[in-house]
């Protein structure tokens, strides 16, 4: 129960290509880690990872899915900055527009991302699509504020959340839910026939989406693109050089101390485990450092291989509910007709299948999402707009 897609609210005259492929880059990984989580959870790992007892591939794997929800999340309030200052025309207000997507995927998590998921409704898991809905709804809010007031908040909450991690409350203790909701991970609904758990902390994600929104101006039409590179590579080789100098002196920015172990192999792990919920400072530095440095090589990449991933990013929501179902009949199927060979679980035997598995549905989804991408282009109806 990873990570998942939202599509940024991007309707100017052009698409950046750049934000599709990107995207696209993403749900391709995310796939991967969907997969895993379907076919190799007999080893299952936590954020951050247990160096000692998780093997390099099955680390790294794990590692590559860190990318999708903050660049997803971001690309967001990026794009949300294009919808409300379009190529040639007055500036409009995002907040509507926010509003009613928002609620909308919190809709879809709810009433179908959970079933694809677990395949029952025992518990509900609020997870990255809640925290990117609830993400859009403080947005919708926020946006209204002066554009450096939202640049500082973002920074405020993303730089400062960590100082809250001593922050704790009981189950039962007045603010236990709230708190639950904003920064730590918890049930907040709890009885023997049902139970709601608050997976992903929506805070720091609240940040990530003003920060994405504070950097529009850096893609606007009037922006050249050698100074937006300059700025792109400017801010990913700062937020690094932040990372290495927080990391290794374990100064802040996250609560698993980095630890020089007898391999270069398990100090390279070390370095990179970050913790995910929430997300901590270090894992925003890496993952939106990273995110910069592909967006500067993607400016101008246009060729065969390139259009194809772009396809992937521009209907993302119809990727991800497809592909979730794929993988819960399939993983269904398998077990029926195999048998377990894990326990209860049926699994794959090595991390290279799981990538195997993944680029195949890749192959497989790239007509139906084609086709998707198409119609949606050619449709007017709003709700098709959302997916």
């Amino acid at each position: 129960m990873t990570d998942t897609v939202t599509e940024p609210v991007v309707h100017s005259k052009k698409r950046v290509a750049a934000i599709d492929i990107l995207r696209g880059l993403v749900m391709l990984l995310m796939l991967v880690d969907h997969v895993r989580e379907r076919f190799f959870y007999h080893q299952n790992v936590g954020d951050p990872m247990d160096v000692d007892a998780t093997s390099p591939a099955l680390f790294f794997t794990r590692i590559s899915a860190h990318f999708c929800a903050p660049v997803f999340v971001f690309l967001t309030g990026l794009s949300a900055w294009l919808y409300a200052h379009p190529a040639d025309k007055p500036p409009r207000s995002a907040t509507p527009f926010l509003f009613k997507r928002g609620l909308f995927i919190i809709f879809i998590e709810v009433a179908v991302i959970n079933w694809l998921w677990m395949g029952n409704y025992d518990t509900l898991y609020l997870q990255v699509m809640w925290a990117i809905g609830v993400s859009m709804l403080a947005l919708s809010v926020l946006s209204a504020l002066p554009h450096h007031w939202i640049l500082l908040l973002g920074l405020v909450i993303v730089a400062g959340h960590n100082l809250l991690d001593p922050v704790t409350f009981t189950t039962g203790e007045a603010g236990y839910t709230l708190w639950a909701i904003l920064h730590d991970r918890g049930y907040i609904w709890d009885t023997d026939s049902f139970s709601i758990k608050a997976s992903y902390p929506v805070l720091p994600w609240i940040g990530v989406i003003l920060l994405g929104y504070a950097m529009g101006p850096v893609y606007a039409r009037t922006t050249l693109p050698a100074r937006r590179r300059t700025i792109l590579v400017t801010l990913a080789l700062s937020m690094w050089v932040l990372l290495i100098v927080l990391r290794t002196t374990n100064l802040y920015g996250e609560t698993l101390p980095f630890i020089v172990h007898d391999s270069v192999m398990k100090t390279l792990m070390s370095f990179v485990n970050y913790t995910k919920y929430p997300p901590s400072l270090d894992f925003i530095l890496l993952t939106l450092g990273g995110a910069f440095l592909v967006l500067v090589a993607l400016e101008h990449t246009n060729n065969r291989f390139s259009q194809k991933i772009e396809l992937y990013g521009s209907a993302p929501m119809f990727f991800y509910v497809v592909h979730l179902t794929l993988l819960l009949v399939g993983y269904r199927l398998v077990l029926a007709i195999v048998g377990p060979n894990y326990g209860d679980l049926y699994a794959f035997d090595a991390v290279w299948q799981v990538w195997l598995c993944a680029a195949l549905l890749a192959v497989a989804l790239f007509v139906p999402t084609r086709a998707f991408a198409r119609f949606k282009h050619q449709s007017h109806h709003p709700l098709v707009k959302y997916f």
